[in-house]
């Protein structure tokens, strides 16, 4: 049959191609093949005897298909908003106002200067505060943002916290106890993953291997101590934002996962104490069949490195948890309404892909943190999905053709081929300490960059189909000019009024714990607690350690 089968395709294509040049394949977003047609021939594992081995089924290794059996059929992916707007109080506010809209969860934007390691009393945060999210200086501005928030009720809280992953888990813990919960009573998903910060955003305090070690303190303290919540999340999300195509977004995540993961290993821990719990953090682009294909691939890549490479003995560790955001460099600046119609096609990437959790972009991302308005259309896209489209009817729907079965192994081989390259070069901090990993990604996007410019990779209404006369589609409206002050005073009047012995006490037993390598969360708890404050902490810290300078983001 198979020869049958190629004969009748092969003539098929030769009529396509006629008396005119060789017909050229178009490819993905990220270079991959898409011929004219997919057959049986391109994916003949699909009813072959390799089936359950390299496809299987839902809830079954290697969750090619999804994690469980029915996947949405017995509930939709979690769905959480963006949220961090100037001052901790207006933070909660949005917070309560999206869960009463239906957001399941919710995610707290960081300032800039708080994601840096930095009180909003620094020089360096001057103009900064509370501009692309909440600044969190101590535990006050904690106890405000989570006011009257019920903890136990909600499915999931994710913070951007990263260079600061330890201070974020002790203001979470030390803040939820004042409101009168404990940790066991909610969870949190921690982004928490430093070195992708290096590469891509460039929100870092210590230099990369403390910084590794630093990120390495949550996953032991929550394995230890809290081990329903989630320490980490390998973000590929920020690599694919930087300008990186979705092969080097899963290659690079998951190297650096095993940067995180061998140093956890190191401190006496079980792959199956902490693995379990970890997230992949995703990017959701708007070519809907190597996202799908992309979201399968990274389920049958963890699996493997999982129980193949680290011996896990669960499922539930093999069981690749991906949470995935739409993607915010898609969305433009130029007719900003479009932006409804992308984020909508990438939620459905992300819902087909079999994600467990989902974030959408809002369509004023291109100029700011979403707007209540903007923030409402995006839970809606989300909510529309859910439950008027019939996505959520079957596991993996889109499981079994040929075009999602074969660029499931394209994907999959061409990003074990970069993980190659990578190890080849040291592992993933090697190869980010010596420039090597940035190189690649500024490659990429300098590529996508042209394709842009030259019209070859279109963009509706910024490179075809442009309106000369197009005007601005909404009022971003005025911002708090004196919040800033406000914040700075509120700060002064806490340093002034707290016990500032149990501080120092406090900041030199975190000294201590960074000189003899003990887990620095138990003391930055403590700190915590006396009202020591995120910049108060990280100086302890960079005593120790050093600071990073503009040569760690290589």
């Amino acid at each position: 049959m198979d020869d049958n089968l190629l004969r009748v395709v092969s003539e098929w294509t030769r009529d396509l191609r006629g008396d005119g040049p060789p017909l050229v394949d178009l490819t993905t977003r990220s270079g991959l093949a898409v011929p004219p047609v997919f057959t049986p021939l391109d994916a003949p594992q699909v009813a072959g005897e390799d089936y359950l081995d390299q496809i299987g089924l839902p809830g079954a290794f290697p969750f090619t298909r999804g994690i469980t059996p029915t996947m949405y059929r017995d509930g939709p992916w979690v769905m959480g908003m963006y949220s961090g707007r100037a001052s901790p109080k207006a933070t909660n506010q949005r917070i309560r106002d999206l869960l009463a809209t239906g957001s399941r969860g919710f995610s707290v934007a960081l300032d800039l200067p708080t994601q840096n390691g930095l009180d909003s009393d620094h020089p360096l945060a001057e103009g900064e505060v509370g501009k692309v999210g909440v600044p969190i200086d101590s535990i006050n501005d904690m106890v405000d943002l989570l006011d009257g928030i019920a903890l136990d009720q909600v499915s999931q809280i994710r913070t951007t916290a990263n260079a600061i992953g330890p201070i974020a888990v002790a203001l979470f813990v030390a803040a939820a106890e004042r409101n009168g919960f404990g940790p066991q009573d909610f969870k949190v998903m921690l982004q928490n993953d430093v070195l992708k910060e290096y590469l891509a955003r460039g929100t870092y305090v210590f230099p990369p291997r403390a910084g590794l070690e630093f990120s390495v303190d949550v996953i032991e303290y929550c394995a230890r101590e809290l081990p329903h919540w989630e320490p980490i999340e390998f973000c590929g999300y920020h690599i694919r934002d930087a300008g990186s195509s979705a092969v080097q977004e899963l290659a690079i995540s998951l190297s650096n996962g095993r940067e995180y993961i061998d140093a956890a290993l190191s401190r006496g821990l079980h792959i199956d104490d902490f693995a379990k719990r970890i997230y992949l953090f995703l990017a959701a682009h708007i070519d809907i069949l190597e996202e799908v294909s992309k979201f399968r691939a990274a389920r049958r890549l963890w699996a493997h490195l999982m129980r193949d490479d680290y011996d896990s003995r669960e499922d539930a560790t093999c069981a690749a948890k991906i949470f995935v955001y739409t993607l915010g460099s898609v969305q433009t600046g130029v007719e900003p309404l479009n932006n409804i119609v992308r984020i909508a096609y990438q939620a459905l990437a992300a819902a087909l892909g079999g994600v467990q959790t989902l974030a959408t972009s809002s369509y004023d991302e291109a100029f700011r943190l979403p707007s209540e308005h903007a923030a409402t259309i995006g839970l809606r896209t989300q909510q529309i999905l859910a439950y008027e489209t019939g996505v959520c009817a079957t596991a993996d729907p889109l499981g079994g053709s040929y075009a999602i079965e074969r660029l499931t192994d394209d994907l999959e081989a061409e990003t074990l081929k970069e993980m190659a390259r990578i190890a080849h070069e040291g592992g993933a901090l090697a190869a980010l300490e010596s420039g090597w990993l940035r190189s690649q990604i500024d490659e990429t996007a300098y590529h996508t960059q042209l394709g842009v410019e030259s019209g070859q990779l279109p963009i509706v209404g910024v490179n075809k189909f442009v309106q000369s006369d197009e005007t601005d589609e909404f009022d971003d409206g005025p911002g708090d000019p004196d919040f800033e002050s406000e914040q700075r005073e509120r700060l002064a009047s806490m340093k002034s009024r707290r016990d500032s012995a149990v501080v120092t006490d406090a900041l030199n037993d975190i000294l201590a714990a960074a000189n003899t390598k003990r887990n620095t969360v138990p003391s930055i708890i403590k700190a915590v607690h006396a009202e020591a404050t995120v910049g108060e902490i990280c100086d302890a810290l960079a005593s120790v350690w050093g600071r990073a300078t503009n040569s760690a983001r290589v």
